[in-house]
């Protein structure tokens, strides 16, 4: 005689299904001595929801013809989450991160705001999912279900692709080092900047605004790429390389 499923919150409510045969005018379902709320019942299954409860306990299902032998069933608490491999990331979403904390290793899902995704549970301590595509840029609350519950507390910033729209000055010489700066938007989280496919230093100023110095390039135009946490932007042969004079 199966139980499905056969674990649930601590705080009660799983809905569960008992099959068997000679299961029909059942009066009773105990979850060890705490009585369930049966919900339906037919000759061969009977469902229930759990009350509260706490570790492994016996369920018997009783009819007029007796009381059957216990079937385990275990309570779980609420999961608890420590951390998030990583904050924020590209509303597009699609990036790998991993979750710490404990009672993970029953997961089923991990919201991101109104969308969820599948985890991989790979421990009770750490489950990894793929971020889903976000609403809107922004932070979202992130909560894990697992068969003990629903938690939150942790969030999860959704970040715009970035743009540029000036580069200024837009050209110097092929030894690098000109002071440039590069408007735009989106560019709080930027992680890098490169000319021509060359590093280049950067400072952020704000979100719309970054301080660049320009790395030795070849002559000719360059393309200058922005990456942020939100993606990449290239402007396409933004900066000149300008060959110096010789005589």
């Amino acid at each position: 005689m199966p139980i499905s499923p056969n674990q649930g919150s601590t705080g009660g409510g799983t809905t569960v299904t008992i099959t068997g045969t000679n299961l029909g005018g059942a009066t009773a379902v105990k979850f060890g001595t705490k009585p369930a709320t049966i919900t339906a019942n037919t000759p061969t299954s009977v469902t229930a929801v759990s009350p509260s409860g706490t570790g492994t306990v016996g369920v018997t299902v009783t009819t007029p013809g007796g009381t059957s032998n216990p079937l385990s069933f275990f309570y779980v608490g609420a999961p608890f989450k420590a951390s998030l491999s990583a904050a924020s990331g590209a509303l597009a979403g699609g990036n790998a991160i991993t979750i710490t904390g404990t009672g993970l290793s029953t997961a089923t899902s991990v919201a991101f705001g109104a969308n969820s995704a599948v985890p991989t549970v790979t421990s009770d301590s750490l489950i990894s999912v793929t971020v889903p595509a976000g609403v809107a840029a922004g932070s979202v609350g992130v909560s894990v279900t697992t068969a003990g519950g629903t938690n939150n507390g942790l969030s999860y910033t959704y970040v715009d692709v970035p743009t540029v729209t000036t580069i200024n000055p837009n050209s110097g010489p092929t030894s690098g080092g000109t002071a440039v700066t590069v408007t735009g938007a989106n560019l709080t989280t930027t992680q890098s900047v490169t000319v021509g496919g060359a590093v280049a230093p950067f400072a952020v100023v704000d979100a719309t605004t970054l301080s660049v110095v320009t790395p030795p390039g070849a002559a000719g135009a360059a393309d200058v790429v922005v990456t942020t946490t939100g993606g990449a932007v290239t402007a396409a042969g933004g900066f000149t390389y300008v060959a110096s004079p010789g005589i």
